[in-house]
């Protein structure tokens, strides 16, 4: 790593900005950070830093002429590529690298990555438990939790990186290539931040534009979208489907998951190895078969790692039964075709509970697919009003307004009976409301702990 000629500037100061300061301070680079919130609490961003060590601040907004005095950008993920911070290095010709791009450079080992509209998490998480029964040095990174940047410096050359990607962190990547990728599924999302649906897909393709052949990148089959970029693969594509064999690939057959290999075909494990339900969540499965068995993990060690996952937190996750009503955290539904999946797994008249930050997304597909099964709409946040009337004109008009979580909650407790469920499943961001899914998620489940108080 030649940066200590460099002169860095880290754009935010969230937990992916922090973790890129750290790892350039350690790595002995010259570095500063700029945030666009003036009010900063500056003692609080320090405590945070590599021995708390007084980089330079520029809070506000940038200048011209103070971009001039640094060589390279690295770019939060929360901040566009067509904010003025980016354009301003772009304009002046120099290098603007997401967080994933820096701890790139900085790490050793082979890596796995994975993008999609949905399923990443699980995907990813699930891709990192049998890695981690196989490999002695696994890291499980990304938009996950565990910035790529804290970890980089750690990896071994032996070591094997599982990265959950998303859109925002693709558009800044320059050398950026895993030794496996994976485009779970593209469904429209961040429509906000891309503006359409192609420029989405493209950005979530470009995960694989740096890949060479040997290398391998995983597609959907039963996506047509994901399926079409196997004719602009750099690397050798594997596909993975619910109902199709594939030649190279994972597949489910009469009820087994198999994993082919130059058309010799592998069992894998059987549905009573798997604690994960619904027909998405089986795809996550052979997704994770798929990058794992091109990763290098025997079969064998596949199986013990499926059977030892339980899945993850926020995603369908069951949280407790009160007065027979049992309620699941979806809160990382954050867009109608993941809510859809959220409103398919239920097996009881559900309360839903929806809304919050307008991703200027459409809902229709995310109502048809109640089913009969919603009982009531409990909607808050800005998007509350639109999803009402999307909800009307499919005829579907048991809907109520809240202004918080914990309303919703109570609500919902007070008109379901035994044998309903009540399901946060938001379709929707949690910003302006909540400062991430996560938190929008814990509010939820401490909701639901305290009607056990009253």
């Amino acid at each position: 790593m030649a940066w200590k000629d460099k002169k860095f500037l880290v754009a935010g100061a969230g937990k992916s900005g922090v973790g890129a300061v750290n790892l350039l301070l350690q790595a002995g680079a010259s570095v500063a950070l700029t945030d666009g919130n003036k009010e900063l609490d500056q003692d609080a961003f320090y405590k945070k830093i590599h021995q708390e060590k007084k980089i330079p601040l520029i809070l506000g907004e940038l200048t011209k002429e103070q971009a001039q005095d640094y060589d390279l950008l690295v770019l939060s993920p929360g901040i566009s590529v067509n904010a003025p911070v980016a354009q301003l290095f772009f304009d002046q010709g120099k290098p603007v690298w997401s967080e994933i791009e820096l701890a790139y450079h900085a790490g050793k080992g082979k890596i796995a990555a994975i993008t999609g509209t949905n399923g990443k998490t699980t995907t990813t998480a699930l891709t990192g438990e049998i890695l981690k029964g196989y490999y002695e040095s696994t890291f499980v990174v990304g938009n996950i939790g565990t910035p790529y940047t804290s970890v980089a410096l750690d990896t071994k050359e032996d070591s094997r990186i599982v990265a959950e990607i998303s859109s925002f962190q693709l558009e800044t990547i320059v050398d950026f290539c895993p030794d496996v990728c994976a485009v779970l599924n593209i469904t429209p999302d961040h429509l906000d931040r891309h503006g359409t649906v192609e420029v989405y897909a493209k950005t979530k393709e470009s995960i694989g534009k740096n890949q060479k052949p040997g290398q391998v990148m995983v597609l959907n089959y039963e996506d047509d979208t994901t399926r079409e970029m196997a004719q602009r693969a750099k690397g050798d594509v594997v596909f993975f489907s619910l109902h199709h064999k594939a030649k190279d690939g994972a597949f489910l057959e009469n009820n087994v998951f198999k994993i082919s290999k130059n058309g010799e075909v592998t069992d894998i494990c059987t549905m009573d190895d798997v604690n994960l339900l619904g027909d998405h969540n089986y795809e996550n499965i052979l997704a994770a078969i798929a990058v794992s068995y091109y990763m290098g993990v025997p079969a064998e060690y596949i199986k013990e790692g499926i059977k030892r996952f339980k899945g993850v937190a926020h995603r369908i996750e069951y949280v407790d039964t009160v007065n027979g009503v049992a309620y699941y955290n979806d809160s990382k539904g954050t867009n109608p075709d993941a809510a859809i999946k959220g409103i398919k797994a239920m097996n009881r008249p559900t309360f839903l509970i929806g809304g919050g930050y307008d991703k200027k997304s459409t809902y229709d597909e995310w109502i048809d697919a109640f089913d009969g099964k919603v009982k009531e709409l409990i909607l808050m946040g800005v998007t509350a009003p639109k999803i009402a009337e999307t909800a009307k004109a499919h005829g579907f008009d048991k809907i109520v307004f809240v202004d918080s979580m914990e309303e919703a909650v109570s609500y919902a407790a007070k008109q379901a009976q035994d044998g309903d469920a009540v399901l946060l499943s938001p379709a929707c961001a949690s910003w302006g409301m909540f400062p991430n899914y996560e938190v929008r998620g814990d509010i939820f489940k401490d909701c639901v702990k305290k009607l056990k108080e009253l």
